[in-house]
């Protein structure tokens, strides 16, 4: 059940996103755009580099999806969490530590908390659901079943980054909650706020779970003909 590599893999890829992703915003010259491409090039290069160790998830909601999707055991998904939660939680440390000294807001420039957060929650559960859809989306009709290709990577990284182009005002854009939470011990938002786990938890696991009902939906005829190809040849 449990991989060592697998785990080395997704801690690695998830550190990497917070750390680069949460620090790209941390001192504001980036933008939204220098944080979106920040995100979504991290994602793409570690797909490409540890793709074919993990999957490279990197994200406990793509994880969630591609257990209901049978693509991984819900024992070895335990894992991926354990080491992705870690992986995001070492990151928001060490950023803490390199620019808590010099930043008067800590890595609050790196949390993810949008005008949606506190002043309309449900609505950035929404945004969360529909976003992190999105992406597990792009995930399983390129990587899982294998139709993206040499671009499949590609082609992940820049639904990270239109998601973030697109959310990022309003929530944040986390998609994550590992992404969420390793930043969240020492900012903004509240991890003793309960609307924090509703909107960055369950928000991003029901976006996985309806990309699933839809991935599911939309090949059920091809696996029908499959079958229907193979009976005909016995």
């Amino acid at each position: 059940m449990f991989n060592s590599k697998v785990f080395v893999a997704e801690f690695i890829g998830t550190f990497a996103l917070v750390f680069i992703g949460a620090g790209a915003g941390i001192t504001g010259m980036s933008g939204l755009f220098g944080v979106a491409v920040a995100h979504g090039a991290v994602l793409a290069v570690f797909y490409y580099a540890f793709g074919h160790i993990s999957g490279a998830h990197v994200n406990p909601a793509v994880t969630f999806g591609l257990a209901l999707n049978g693509t991984v055991k819900w024992g070895e998904a335990v894992f991926y969490w354990i080491a992705q939660f870690a992986g995001g939680i070492v990151a928001a440390f060490t950023l803490n530590l390199a620019v808590g000294g010099v930043s008067v807001d800590g890595i609050g420039g790196g949390a993810t908390i949008g005008v949606l957060t506190d002043s309309a929650p449900y609505a950035a559960a929404l945004v969360e659901v529909i976003l992190t859809f999105f992406l597990v989306n792009t995930i399983l009709h390129t990587a899982v079943a294998g139709r993206g290709g040499a671009f499949a990577g590609l082609a992940i990284g820049l639904t990270l980054t239109f998601a973030i182009l697109t959310g990022g005002a309003m929530t944040g854009a986390s998609l994550n909650p590992a992404r969420t939470f390793g930043p969240a011990i020492f900012t903004s938002p509240s991890l003793a706020v309960p609307m924090t786990y509703v909107i960055y938890l369950l928000g991003p696991l029901l976006g996985a779970a309806l990309a699933v009902g839809v991935f599911k939906f939309l090949n059920s005829g091809e696996t029908s003909e499959s079958s229907a190809k193979k009976s005909t040849k016995r």
